[in-house]
């Protein structure tokens, strides 16, 4: 017909859309792509529409749109925004998913955990925030409520619940881990009962008089605190005046010579009343949550025990 638009092959639309012929073939079949005509020897015929038509096809397959969105989109039911954005939500949840994998793979890459370890780490890592949260709350609720410790415990614990992001950090979710095979561990629950708060002065401090311990134990605390914001190893010389500080108020408030002799039981009673895998619970709560570490929160008696321990082995005339 003069002035009729040229229709095209199948092969012409292959052509000029790179989708394979037997695809095109299948969308013609199943009716997503109907010929315009047809040949009289039965060969099918598309009009610049339906090469258009393929376009969006392609396009929403490429998307990985299903065929049956794709049938609806064409017909009008559905537009292509709103397919779009509903794609969108799922592939934000698959690119989750992924994220999560690989830093699970690269977690068990470098724990090296036996077979068993690798199921319950995989497990534990791929529950969801509803379970994460019971999971918390069943271990809270098994510190028991026996005794004023107990319940003194469960509640600073409630002040700081671990909250795993939907897109952790490696370092998040190996946190997250091991903090959730901390608290699966009935041993360690126990631990936490006692452990959750910091021990009583006169338990650091035994035989002191109150008022000399309430006066004691700030001063060695915000020494500490003092010490670490400004870098100070235990363990270097660098220590030896903060020791030296301590020793000699505590010397003074307990009444007794400065010395080995008291560096030594003061190191005994600080490692006494510290639970370094109490600790370790309010270090992984700090990582889940990307919270930043303040010196003055961390306990005191570690710093405190080696510093203490290395003034001990070095005589006062070689500092």
């Amino acid at each position: 017909m003069n002035g009729a638009t040229p229709l095209h092959s199948i092969g012409e639309l292959s052509a000029r859309t790179g989708v394979p012929v037997r695809t095109i073939r299948f969308y013609s079949d199943t009716g997503l792509l109907p010929p315009t005509d047809r040949t009289p020897a039965g060969y099918r015929r598309y009009s610049d529409a339906a090469l258009g038509r393929l376009h969006l096809i392609g396009v929403l397959r490429e998307l990985d749109v299903g065929l049956t969105t794709v049938r609806r989109v064409l017909d009008g039911d559905l537009s292509v925004a709103d397919v779009a954005a509903a794609h969108a939500d799922a592939t934000a949840l698959q690119i989750r998913a992924l994220r999560l994998r690989h830093s699970m793979l690269r977690l068990v890459a470098r724990r090296g955990p036996s077979p068993e370890e690798t199921v319950l780490m995989h497990r534990l890592a791929r529950l969801t925030s509803d379970e994460r949260r019971r999971l918390v709350a069943d271990f809270i609720a098994g510190l028991g409520a026996d005794t004023p410790r107990a319940r003194g415990a469960a509640a600073a614990l409630r002040t700081a619940l671990p909250d795993l992001p939907d897109e952790p950090s490696d370092a998040q979710l190996a946190a997250w881990v091991e903090l959730a095979e901390l608290m699966a561990d009935d041993d360690f629950r126990a631990r936490m009962a006692d452990g959750a708060l910091p021990p009583a002065d006169e338990d650091l401090l035994p035989g002191a008089a109150q008022e000399a311990v309430a006066e004691l134990l700030p001063f060695v605390r915000g020494a500490v605190a003092d010490a670490r914001e400004a870098g100070i190893d235990p363990n270097g010389a660098d220590a030896d005046p903060v020791v030296d500080a301590v020793a000699s108020r505590c010397a003074a408030v307990l009444g007794r010579p400065d010395g080995p002799e008291l560096r030594e039981w003061l190191a005994r009673r600080f490692e006494a009343g510290h639970d370094p895998l109490v600790e370790r619970y309010w270090r992984l709560v700090w990582a889940v949550n990307d919270w930043q570490v303040v010196p003055g929160h961390l306990p005191f008696q570690p710093w405190m025990v080696q510093a203490l321990r290395r003034s001990g082995r070095v005589s006062p005339s070689r500092r």
